[in-house]
């Protein structure tokens, strides 16, 4: 079975803002790649984190090293005019497959409705750019956003990361906002990242209070478009148990089902040509 990470981070600039991941330093490719051997994850795409300004480069850096292993989704300031002109070319830098956007700070948390984005639409689908969005803090108002924007541009490719869970949160509480997630499957060119799943469980492994939540995003956009990872760095477990936790305690997954969460349907959302 390929397995496949959907979010990792790595950074060489200072410790991660965000408390909940590993306070070091430094997380290098070289870090990534052997934790990667240790629990037997083939490849993995890197998205660079805010609290590095270097990160974009290493991720890139990275991916040109180990194409088999590594990819990127980067970023640009949205709010940027220069940004406008990066889309058609975005590709064609070494590893990378798209973009990914996180709204963190206050003032970016109305980006996808007040029009600061609506240049990004028609330039990613004129260069077959896939884009993943991340709901940080305010899942209640991003996950409709997505379904509005998902309507209007049906060419676009979307994912939306950690499920649309918003950071910090727990069980019940975490998953208050599911209904608007699984509403989001009617559109067949939304895709669904469950990263991250155990960092929503206050259990322990294997975390059962959120089986039923899993079974309801599988059940709404099934294998094809459910790709499992990790965003291993704050993640309360290991690396090997969040593999486990999909491939051994679902039982309501298949063989072929698990084929395609763990790697497979995400490299062909991406166009990630594999081995």
């Amino acid at each position: 079975m390929l397995i496949v990470d959907a979010q990792v981070h790595i950074w060489g600039g200072g410790s991660p803002t965000n408390p909940a991941h590993r306070q070091v330093s430094s997380f290098s490719a070289d870090d990534l790649l052997k934790e990667m051997d240790e629990a037997g994850i083939d490849a993995a795409v890197i998205h660079p984190p805010s609290w590095d300004p270097g990160a974009d480069a290493l991720a890139i850096e990275a991916a040109r090293q180990h194409p088999d292993r590594l990819s990127v989704l980067g970023k640009f300031p949205l709010d940027a005019p220069e940004s406008r002109s990066l889309v058609d070319g975005w590709k064609q830098q070494p590893g990378m497959l798209g973009l990914r956007f996180s709204f963190l700070q206050p003032h970016q948390q109305t980006w996808p409705t007040d029009g600061t984005m609506d240049w990004l639409w028609p330039a990613a689908a004129r260069a077959g750019v896939p884009i993943a969005l991340s709901p940080a803090f305010s899942a209640a108002s991003f996950v409709p956003a997505v379904g509005q924007i998902a309507d209007r541009h049906p060419e676009v490719r979307l994912s939306v990361v950690h499920m649309g869970r918003p950071s910090g949160s727990k069980d019940e509480a975490a998953f208050a906002t599911l209904p608007e997630l699984l509403a989001l499957a009617k559109y067949p060119n939304v895709a669904v990242k469950a990263t991250g799943a155990p960092s929503y469980s206050s259990a322990s492994y294997p975390f059962e209070n959120i089986h039923n939540y899993l079974h309801q995003i599988y059940d709404a956009f099934g294998p094809e478009r459910m790709f499992w990872g990790t965003d291993i760095t704050r993640m309360p477990c290991s690396w090997r148990q969040c593999v486990t936790l999909f491939t051994e305690e679902l039982p309501w997954l298949s063989a072929s089902d698990k084929e395609l969460i763990m790697g497979r349907a995400l490299c062909e959302w991406l166009d990630w040509k594999l081995p």
